[in-house]
């Protein structure tokens, strides 16, 4: 019999006979005040206390550091002082996930926008290794990404890019593309005199400033596969930032999978999203600590479904969902039987993801929508714990699909939901977070699940466009990018339009109430939002 099938055997035995496969638990004493020292990408709500507040609600205690240390709208963060808190607080913590973003840069925007020269990055990055030597028995779960390649001159917020390269964008985008092509065997000659021609227009300065950019960040991030090569990392977790699937984001992935090609896949992954990290690796720290492998089944909508390439993404949706599964502990099985999260993933039927807020996201169910509610429906009723994706959209929830589960009154029994940002950062939340949802409470289950209604689908899908159309009519001076003297008015406006859509469309538990409900923007800007009840 062939190695790799005995080994397939062992792994399934032990997989049948795991803690997490033979039964679920509660929610009480399943963290046991367990310590996680968690450092996120920056202090965005999604990337920061909606990830570890999942954690938090299976009784592990969650040590994050102080905001002043953290990346902020107006701040990049402090590399030095976060090593210091890090070190710190190491001693007696059982798990720690970090963002090596934060440790390098201070923040993802930090990545982008940094001054460090080679000499600090590679001392930074040498760092965890005197932690791992330091505190041996410390599992370090790092995630990192890939500088992202911006698509258009307005892909990007102000400040959230060098200006000279949203200035230069398209042409960058355009040359990379075409360097992606080449470089991958499949472009011709006249490939090659347009990429020369676009490298000719683009500032010199400009040019040398963005390829020293990221190369920086491409050998940082080499430097931390050898890290995970040697066992400084429990696991490593690569995302390449907003790309498409010819871009030197894409570029730089196809060379860092074949670097950490050796490590396999239950050691270093590398997908295409950013923001959906940390919950990912928060979940493989606690499926770790408590020895599961959860079983997973995943469902796709009619239409190009698995094989769907989303916006702002470099391939195929089912290589990124299959991938995110193994990195959060789990292995993906055929059928949902055993599984402990069904997942029913909703694409578009031609494959094209369009925005949340363009027109064509109204309430009109086409036939692939009926379908796809149909057997999220059967799927229900059989008991499965059900988790749908919804990324038939960018940015957003589908308004059709969401008033069908309304209406067939599914949105109460499904066991998680998402349908956030992009598309893989929606599936990868929604893994993360969803496989951990067996350990918690009913009412704390029941709460992870309404805020990403109220997030995704109230406020992106519907609120966010209808304030940026009201912002006009609001007083003092801002705009969707920068609130300013128009935040509070918005505050004010968003609670009770959401307050306004949850009475209409989301079912509460009486041990649920929105009597608190409040709306803010912590990052000056309409793009994300802070929900509080």
């Amino acid at each position: 019999m062939a190695r790799q099938t005995i080994g397939f055997i062992v792994v399934l035995i032990a997989l049948l006979f795991s803690p997490g496969f033979m039964g679920t638990g509660q929610a009480a004493g399943v963290g046991q005040g367990k310590r996680i020292l968690f450092i996120p990408l920056d202090n965005r709500p999604i990337t920061d206390r909606e990830t570890w507040e999942v954690a938090a609600k299976l009784g592990y205690e969650m040590v994050v550091p102080p905001d002043e240390l953290l990346g902020s709208v107006d701040r990049y963060g402090d590399p030095d002082r976060l090593w210091d808190w890090l070190r710190a607080n190491a001693p007696g913590a059982g798990a720690a996930v970090i963002s090596t973003d934060a440790m390098l840069y201070g923040s993802l925007v930090g990545s982008r926008n940094h001054e460090w020269d080679q000499a600090t990055l590679s001392a930074r990055v040498q760092r965890f290794r005197e932690l791992h030597e330091a505190f041996p028995r410390l599992p370090l779960y790092g995630f990192s990404t890939v500088l992202r390649t911006l698509l258009s001159n307005t892909h990007s917020g102000p400040g959230m890019e060098p200006a000279e390269y949203q200035k230069h964008a398209v042409k960058i985008y355009e040359y990379s593309a075409l360097r992606d092509k080449v470089d991958m065997g499949q472009g011709n000659r006249r490939d090659q005199k347009e990429m020369e021609r676009l490298q000719q227009e683009i500032s010199p300065a400009v040019m040398k400033s963005w390829e020293e950019r990221h190369q920086l960040n491409y050998d940082a991030n080499e430097s931390l596969i050898d890290l995970a090569r040697q066992g400084v990392f429990s696991f490593l977790f690569v995302g390449g930032d907003d790309s498409a699937p010819l871009s030197q984001t894409h570029y730089e992935i196809r060379r860092l999978r074949e670097y950490g090609r050796d490590l396999g896949k239950t050691r270093f992954q590398v997908i295409a999203g950013s923001d959906e990290l940390a919950m990912v690796m928060l979940c493989r720290a606690v499926n770790d600590d408590r020895r599961d492998y959860p079983l997973v089944c995943v469902a796709y909508s009619e239409g190009t479904g698995r094989h769907t390439i989303p916006s702002y993404s470099f391939e195929e949706i089912g290589i990124d969902i299959d991938a995110t599964i193994v990195a959060a502990g789990g292995l993906r099985i055929p059928a949902p039987e055993r599984a402990e999260l069904v997942l029913a993933v909703s694409t578009a039927p031609d494959g094209r993801t369009r925005e949340a807020n363009a027109p064509s996201n109204t309430i009109r169910p086409n036939r692939g929508t009926r379908e796809f509610v149909s057997m999220v429906k059967e799927l229900v009723e059989k008991g499965y714990p059900v988790g749908v994706g919804d990324i038939a959209f960018a940015n957003g929830a589908d308004n059709a699909l969401m008033e069908q589960l309304r209406q067939e009154g599914l949105l109460q029994r499904l066991r998680a939901y998402g349908g956030w940002n992009t598309a893989t950062n929606t599936m990868g939340f929604l893994i993360g977070s969803g496989l951990l949802t067996k350990w918690m409470t009913p009412p704390d289950a029941e709460a992870l699940r309404l805020k990403r209604y109220l997030d995704e689908w109230a406020y992106q899908a519907n609120i966010r466009g209808r304030l940026a159309g009201a912002l006009g009519n609001f007083p003092g001076e801002g705009d969707g990018m920068h609130l300013n003297g128009k935040r509070d008015a918005a505050m004010k406006q968003g609670t009770a339009w959401m307050a306004e859509f949850a009475a209409k469309n989301i079912p509460l538990p009486s041990y649920i109430s929105l009597r608190n409900l409040r709306v803010s923007y912590p990052w000056n800007r309409l793009f994300e939002c802070d929900i509080d009840f």
